[in-house]
């Protein structure tokens, strides 16, 4: 997500009985076909007719949102069939979680705030409970390392529902499109919502015939039924639920090949044409800066790219994998452009291992912009550097947040997005160009596909460049104050 002011862009659970006979039918219904529910645990259970594992507690430890992700599971992919209506905004749908228990629970949750109609575990009917609006409760036993599909029905008006401050619901009566951050998986199926749990997607929209349907990764296909159509995206690589979007409406595409990896663009017909026209050009400059970052970062860690401009409104881009997206953009939007695509490396691809480490997907892209400029006639990263830094010396503002733990209301400040790109541009100019690429190169390789910290980014700086960096890191990251105007702090 670009900075709104950037200068270059605009618990443990408690203990819980489980009833014999829930453990009865979920084996009963394993016995007819389905996966069963069964081992250690449920032995236990069947043979005293009680089972005393703990349920599973909302939250996945971090601490800026309590209730983000869930105790005890790690899904592997979602199967997500969703109908939207315009007429009244009404979502309703189904989704299939496939997912692995990472402890013995005799419960475990899920986030959606869509009211629930049913659920069934490998194909059973059981019992669930909304403890809040946020959050599902499936009162069936999991135990460690076994694996089971998870079906949950749904339907409602995302429109109308808030969490965590957020009324992320984004729609007119012609065009919708679910994209947000730091939440918006919640709005239109169950996930465990998380950066720290990907999961394969394949995204399944049913809405009018009028309407073109776009989300993440490949486009499979489109089945006509009446006055509806499906439409099928898969996306092979596993993402942060937050990343996963659709949008429907009026959508003019292009679509194409570029050195073997695909790109498919789509921009609003709701745009004037004028506007339209430069918006499509701009989409259409993806594949080409993507090949760009490509040879500043290694290889593109996805099998598709892409982007989508809305004519809607949402005051800001985000990074969806592999088809961010994008209001209508100005003259200068390039360089939103080349923020969002560098998050498919830093942010996508090797995603936070908390939200405090926010600065690891905003501050990168932010650096990548400089990097464009300078490599495209701009000045160079160090002159940026010495600019800005001298411009925010005095404000004393600037430099109170801490970069690596902002806190949850802070995540989106300004700070994490400039000072996050003058600490890249500061280590390069203290540890040298040739270690600094390597670095994120290493980094982007390294972690592709999973999770990183900072505290982890600054091992690996420590460990390629050979030197002691705590307090360059302690200066730029997490002083309140302006880094003294040394070499030692990649100033001079």
């Amino acid at each position: 997500m670009p900075s709104p002011r950037s200068p270059f862009s605009p618990r443990s659970g408690r203990p819980r009985a489980v009833s014999l006979a829930l453990l009865g039918a979920l084996t009963l219904g394993a016995l007819g076909g389905s996966a069963a529910v069964v081992g250690p645990a449920t032995a236990v259970g069947l043979a005293s007719g009680i089972l005393t594992e703990p349920e599973g507690g909302p939250g996945a430890g971090d601490a800026y949102f309590p209730l983000d992700g869930n105790e005890g599971i790690d899904v592997l992919r979602y199967d997500i069939h969703d109908t939207y209506t315009f007429h009244d905004r009404r979502l309703t749908g189904w989704t299939e979680l496939r997912l692995r228990a990472t402890r013995d629970l005799s419960s475990f949750d899920l986030d959606l705030l869509l009211p629930v109609q049913v659920v069934k575990v490998d194909g059973v009917t059981v019992d669930h409970t909304k403890p809040s609006r946020h959050e599902l409760r499936v009162e069936a036993p999991i135990v460690t390392g076994t694996t089971y599909h998870v079906l949950v029905r749904y339907g409602g008006h995302p429109g109308g529902i808030s969490y965590a401050g957020e009324r992320n619901w984004l729609a007119s009566d012609r065009e919708v499109v679910a994209m947000n951050e730091p939440h918006m998986a919640p709005w239109w199926f169950p996930a465990n919502d998380h950066p720290s749990d990907k999961a394969v997607m394949d995204i399944n929209i049913t809405a009018p015939l009028d309407k073109v349907v776009v989300a993440n990764g490949r486009l499979l296909g489109r089945k006509v039924h009446g006055n509806r159509a499906t439409t099928r995206w898969h996306a092979p690589e596993p993402m942060a639920s937050y990343l996963a979007f659709f949008a429907a409406g009026h959508f003019e595409v292009a679509h194409g090949t570029r050195d073997g990896l695909p790109w498919y663009v789509a921009v609003s017909k709701r745009i004037p044409q004028q506007e339209r026209r430069a918006s499509m050009r701009l989409m259409k400059q993806t594949s080409v800066l993507t090949a760009w970052l490509q040879s500043q970062l290694g290889d593109y860690p996805f099998s598709e790219t892409g982007g989508l401009t809305t004519s809607l409104n949402p005051g800001f881009a985000l990074e969806n994998q592999t088809r961010p997206t994008y209001p209508e953009l100005s003259s200068d939007g390039l360089t939103t452009v080349v923020h969002e695509l560098a998050h498919q490396w830093f942010g996508d691809s090797v995603a936070i291992a908390q939200w405090r480490d926010i600065w690891l997907n905003e501050g990168f892209a932010t650096f990548m912009e400089v990097r464009y400029a300078e490599t495209h006639g701009g000045q160079s990263g160090q002159n940026w550097l010495r600019n800005w830094y001298d411009y925010y010396a005095s404000n004393a503002g600037f430099w109170q947040l801490r970069v690596d733990d902002p806190g949850a209301g802070h995540i989106f400040d300004y700070p994490i997005y400039q000072r996050g790109a003058m600490t890249l541009q500061a280590l390069r100019h203290r540890i040298g160009s040739a270690d600094f690429w390597h670095l994120l190169r290493k980094w982007a390789r390294t972690r592709a596909g999973g999770n990183g910290s900072s505290a982890e980014f600054e091992a690996l700086a420590a460990q390629v460049s050979g030197e002691d960096l705590g307090t360059f890191f302690d200066a730029w990251l997490r002083g309140d104050s302006p880094p003294a105007p040394t070499a030692a702090n990649g100033l001079r």
